[in-house]
């Protein structure tokens, strides 16, 4: 009987850094190891960190009941572009998360999450697609986050923000709470910088720094 293939795609920083939580996951779903490999479009050899590592032509070929991938690839433009190529494929999504994470009450999140280790999410929140959370990172309640959204280590999300898709938060950045009628936005495709305390909306396509954080090359 064949079995479900599992691959983490991207074999860089990111996909170093999230293999060994899905060989973890798996394990726990007494999956063998040998069912789960990196997947690169630009291989640096066969092994990486003794895991099997397969071009994707050579993934989508090896037989399987299903192939499933997580993308852990930090820029989400790339990111969106490898998600639209696997599904074309039909290649389906997995979520990888940490064992020591914490969600509280009505949390939903979209497919193709990572979660990495101590990230917390509190309470009534909702995330879309393909949502990378690094270690250390919150998300506290009431907060709406869109797709292809990442958070670097150590991101404090405040309630009631909206993090429109394709945003990037810096690591260590700050983003204050918001009111229930009056949320704090972070625009689609805005970028936070790492430290950045933000006390105001941000902008579509915005970078901001600095605490608070105003535009990037402003004074």
């Amino acid at each position: 009987m064949k079995q479900p293939l599992y691959a983490v795609y991207g074999v860089n920083g990111c996909g170093r850094g999230v293999m060994p939580l899905a060989r973890e996951q798996l394990q726990l779903l007494d999956v063998p190891l040998s069912r789960l490999m990196f997947v690169d479009d630009s291989p640096i050899g066969r092994t990486v960190n003794d895991q099997q590592l397969l071009t994707y032509s050579e993934f989508i070929e090896v037989e399987a009941s299903e192939h499933k991938v997580v993308i852990a690839i930090a820029d989400s433009e790339v990111r969106e572009k490898l998600v639209e190529r696997c599904a074309k494929d039909g290649i389906k999504f997995w979520s990888v998360t940490a064992s020591n994470i914490v969600i509280m009450d009505d949390v939903q999140i979209g497919e193709g999450s990572i979660l990495s280790p101590f990230v917390t999410l509190t309470s009534n929140i909702r995330i879309g697609q393909h949502f990378h959370a690094n270690i250390y990172s919150y998300v506290e309640h009431d907060c709406i986050i869109g797709d292809y959204v990442t958070f670097a280590p150590g991101v404090k999300c405040n309630g009631n923000v909206i993090i429109e898709s394709h945003a990037y938060i810096g690591a260590g950045a700050i983003l204050r709470q918001g009111k229930p009628d009056d949320p704090l936005v972070i625009g689609h495709g805005a970028i936070v910088g790492m430290g950045a305390v933000v006390t105001q909306n941000v902008p579509e396509g915005m970078t901001v720094v600095g605490n608070p954080a105003h535009p990037l090359n402003k004074p």
